[in-house]
């Protein structure tokens, strides 16, 4: 199977070549581990870009954390510390995101 094409800041240019497998490789590229709620987010977003065809704000993956989990408005800055449009959303699979509200 071919690798995916990328941009030249590491993230897919069609997200729906993104496979978990993607996830993994990128996660360990950036020295992050994913745990189960790291693919809580993960899945979300592939979820909310399926139905909406763009990634979500970040406003939206701290509700989903908030409602799923009971999680504090900070904890997806706590589970990707280097950022969420940059990390989370190339862990991911999204194109690159553009600037977007940090919630």
């Amino acid at each position: 199977m071919p690798k995916p094409e990328i941009d030249a800041d590491g993230y897919l240019v069609d997200p729906s070549d993104w496979s978990e497998e993607w996830a993994r490789d990128v996660a360990r590229n950036l020295q992050i581990e994913l745990t189960d709620e790291h693919w809580d987010v993960l899945r979300f977003m592939r979820g909310y870009h399926e139905e909406h065809q763009v990634p979500p704000d970040v406003r939206f993956v701290i509700r989903h954390l908030a409602e799923t989990r009971g999680a504090a408005r900070n904890r997806i800055f706590e589970l990707f510390p280097s950022g969420y449009a940059g990390p989370a959303c190339k862990i991911a699979g999204m194109r690159r995101p553009r600037i977007w509200s940090t919630g």
